[in-house]
């Protein structure tokens, strides 16, 4: 049997999570609401999160451009994301939503802006 602390990222709340793995049993203790019951099964199992930052654009009004994974992605591939956002560069013009890296990493997850710029 393993326990593990953690504290629950679904809310500003920060719940104390305690996690025991007995096997295939896993049990969440110390949450105030569902929420936190699948965020602590999750972490434990395949934790994931959404990378947001921002990218360079060619041509645009503004220097960069934020962006973010459209969903979340297994937490082992963000420093491998991160390289593929540093060097990757828009052109301008961005829209809100438009894909700027498709399957980013091989992850299925497509990364997306989250803001408009205008061409220059």
């Amino acid at each position: 049997m393993e326990t593990r602390e953690l504290i629950c990222i679904n809310c500003p709340m920060g719940c104390p999570l305690t996690v025991t793995i007995d096997g295939e049993n896993i049990t969440v203790a110390g949450n105030t609401c569902p929420r936190g019951a699948d965020y602590g099964k999750k972490e434990v199992t395949d934790p994931r999160r959404t990378v947001t930052s921002s990218v360079y654009v060619d041509g645009g009004k503004a220097v960069k451009v934020p962006v973010k994974t459209a969903s979340d992605i297994p937490k082992e591939k963000i420093f491998d994301i991160m390289d593929v956002i540093r060097k990757t560069k828009a052109k301008a013009p961005v829209f809100i939503g438009d894909i700027i890296v498709a399957d980013i990493c091989g992850t299925g997850v497509n990364l997306v802006a989250t803001k408009d710029v205008e061409r220059v």
